[in-house]
């Protein structure tokens, strides 16, 4: 994580999240204890932020300034509520495209993700907040600042999202190679999320039995699978394409 993004000491965490900053993720170091500290414990618990308890060997590798016990990445982008998006990506009366991203780990790939998404005019990227890839300098960077201009949700469970999703009227598509079903014979002209994963995890079997299509992309050589960033690109010129 740059410098820029990242604040240490108990006070000066809890004044950032007072002042309503995006707060990506908090190391604390373990079996802290002070007045201030339970003041921050309880703001963290009643904003739901994701927080890791770590040595101090490991708050002492990300800075050096004197830290208190307490490191906070800030992200460089604030996050989008997701059900608010939807019901305004509805109501504008644009054609929907949403991307559900599971088990999804690589900054940069993320990065090459979004950069694609804001070609394809992707409504907005999903993705759960524990076990995920979060923006960083990095995905700033790889995607030539892209990630200002496309909305990220991170939702608390990806099926609840996708369940929503479908409750909204829109079509789900997962890439998976679990299917005889190749992408170019699925439908994606309606209101539609794709839902990709990692390339060595793929799709949790819970979103795959969920979703309301299944598509592949054909594959002659013999590495069993793509860059998941070159794989979504596929898949949202595919929407592009039929869409025209």
């Amino acid at each position: 994580m740059e410098k820029e993004y990242q604040i240490f000491g108990i006070r000066a965490v809890i004044e950032a999240i007072s002042a309503g900053k995006t707060i990506d993720k908090i190391f604390i170091q373990k079996g802290l204890k002070s007045p201030l500290f339970q003041e921050l414990q309880t703001l963290l618990k009643e904003e739901q932020i994701a927080v890791s308890y770590v040595p101090v060997e490991k708050l002492n590798r990300l800075t050096k300034k004197n830290h208190q016990g307490v490191v906070a990445n800030l992200s460089p982008v604030a996050y989008h509520d997701f059900e608010n998006l939807v019901i305004s990506t509805i109501e504008s009366g644009s054609n929907p495209l949403f991307l559900v991203l599971d088990h999804l780990s690589d900054v940069r790939n993320f990065g090459a993700i979004i950069r694609t998404a804001e070609c394809t005019g992707v409504s907005g990227i999903v993705i759960p907040k524990k076990g995920s890839v979060s923006i960083t300098a990095d995905t700033v960077k790889t995607s030539a600042g892209a990630v200002f201009k496309v909305p990220v949700c991170k939702v608390d469970n990806l099926k609840d999202a996708v369940y929503y999703l479908q409750g909204s009227g829109i079509k789900t598509v997962v890439a998976t190679e679990k299917t005889d079903k190749l992408l170019y014979e699925v439908s994606m002209t309606e209101p539609l999320a794709i839902i990709m994963g990692a390339e060595d995890i793929g799709v949790s079997p819970a979103l795959i039995k969920l979703a309301d299509d299944k598509a592949k992309l054909p594959m002659i050589g013999e590495i069993s699978s793509l860059n998941v960033s070159v794989a979504c690109g596929v898949f949202l010129y595919e929407v592009m394409r039929q869409r025209i």
